[in-house]
């Protein structure tokens, strides 16, 4: 009689490519997943409704994958040094197998978890999943972390990809063994619940969400994009009005996809490519993971970033702007078009074109210099892709607090507008009240007075070239200070 092994899952909710679990399945075929619903992560003040309904619909699918597999998906709701150890003991369990995570309260948390399961007796195994190269693998020479991208990219770039890792047939686990009738009456007993709604949990969020939760919705966006927007991706990403990004983000922050399917279908599509400028486009792609994975390097060596700037000149930034622009920017109503439709697709549709929220970002900091890290959370508040790492990392590179070897980046609203939406095609989406206007005035934002009071829109709450120097005087006096 095989032992009884649990798996804990968190930002890594499927069955296929999953490192952690196939090392679980090596050793047992009596094999439970787990999930722990954490009220210092549901309850802390920047969750996205959106982003929850999004988790329980992976959550809901994650199980239904389970049950075809053969075993169950558990879930618990608790502090989670408390829950799983409950649960093991409860189970009867040797071990419990998870992968790791690179944010400093995943860390913390999983250090208190480790600790509470061996003082009870339970063994731990962690893998490294949700990165194609774990932190301490792409080193400078000199054996330090990377905090400038290109250097970061050259190395990166040059090591050897893992290929998916799959136990039994291909998509997915099989012959696992789930609870008997005694085990589950024990697993109930030490805390195991039904899933909840969002609703359930106090999350309303009655869109719907860019891309369907799970991974069947994870892997058919990926084979979408990979036969064809990819092809384009370098000439069509800072187009926000065009279909020319992967959508992905939801589903590489909680896992639905493994990192090591998106590179293979990525290197796949370049191998399937007939040009040069089109592998030009998919190495674009590629860049953007490595991106990704530079942020979390840099919250795995740093954690200091979750707290507050990196560079030291913008950590006591005198920030000036008021309350009331602060909510005008979240509202959209800056009287800035470009602004303030990235502002509405963001409080729309819980997500944002990322050559938005770097144009969005760039003016909440410099025109409007209002802190950052206000920016930061309200996105966190919003997204349903939000992820610590990406949305910090994007946040100081926009604010000039980051990791970034020429910080001083001023973004002008009105020339990002005529390079990246240059028929108010965006604009128009998310400004409904504007779409009567002449282009050339929506790009430029310069609309009339009488216009604007025509159709209730506001005139500009700031004047930008007026900010943008005031933003490089404090710069600079921070800078020398």
């Amino acid at each position: 009689m095989s032992d009884l092994i649990l798996f804990w899952h968190r930002r890594d909710l499927r069955l296929v490519d999953n490192l952690g679990l196939v090392a679980a399945r090596q050793r047992s075929a009596k094999l439970v997943g787990l999930f722990c619903l954490d009220p210092e992560i549901l309850q802390n003040g920047d969750v996205a409704p959106a982003r929850v309904v999004y988790l329980m619909g992976s959550l809901q699918a994650l199980q239904q994958d389970y049950a075809k597999a053969g075993s169950q998906l558990l879930i618990l709701q608790g502090q989670p040094a408390q829950a799983l150890p409950a649960l093991a003991t409860a189970l009867s369990c040797p071990a419990v197998y998870w992968n790791r995570d690179v944010e400093p309260y995943g860390r913390s948390r999983d250090r208190a978890v480790a600790a509470a399961l061996r003082e009870v007796g339970v063994e731990v195994q962690a893998d490294w999943d949700q990165l194609l190269h774990p932190p301490q693998q792409v080193m400078t020479g000199a054996g330090q972390p990377y905090t400038v991208y290109t250097p970061f990219w050259r190395n990166w770039q040059s090591q050897p990809k893992a290929e998916p890792v799959t136990i039994g047939e291909p998509s997915g686990l099989s012959g696992l063994n789930g609870l008997s009738e005694s085990e589950q009456s024990a697993a109930e007993k030490a805390g195991v619940t039904p899933l909840p709604s969002a609703n359930d949990l106090g999350f309303v969020w009655e869109n719907a969400l860019l891309l369907a939760p799970g991974n069947a919705a994870a892997q058919a966006q990926l084979d979408a994009f990979c036969d064809q927007a990819i092809q384009t991706y370098d000439e069509q990403r800072n187009f926000p009005a065009a279909p020319g990004t992967s959508i992905l983000s939801a589903a590489l922050k909680f896992g639905t996809v493994g990192i090591r399917t998106v590179w293979a279908a990525s290197e796949q599509a370049k191998a399937n490519s007939r040009s040069d400028e089109t592998r030009q486009n998919i190495q674009t792609w590629q860049q953007e993971l490595a991106w990704r994975e530079f942020y979390q390097h840099c919250m795995y060596f740093f954690p200091k970033l979750a707290e507050g700037a990196y560079r030291k000149q913008l950590q006591n930034f005198p920030w000036e702007g008021s309350s009331e622009q602060f909510e005008a920017w979240c509202e959209g109503r800056t009287g800035y078009p470009i602004v303030d439709a990235a502002m509405r697709q963001l409080n729309g549709v819980g997500w944002m074109h990322n050559r938005c929220r770097m144009i969005v970002a760039s003016f909440l900091t410099k025109d409007l210099i209002i802190n950052w890290q206000d920016g930061e959370r309200y996105f966190m508040q919003k997204l349903y892709d939000g992820d610590l790492s990406a949305n910090n990392g994007g946040w100081q590179w926009s604010a000039s607090s980051g990791m970034d070897p020429k910080p001083l980046r001023i973004f002008n609203p009105a020339s990002q507008a005529q390079k990246f939406d240059p028929e108010a095609d965006y604009i128009r989406e998310w400004l409904p009240e504007l779409r009567s206007l002449e282009t050339a005035d929506l790009v430029s934002g310069k609309i009339s007075k009488s216009d604007c009071q025509r159709c209730g829109y506001p005139m500009p709450i700031v004047e930008h070239k007026v900010q943008q120097a005031r933003f490089k005087q404090l710069y600079q006096q921070q800078k020398a200070g």
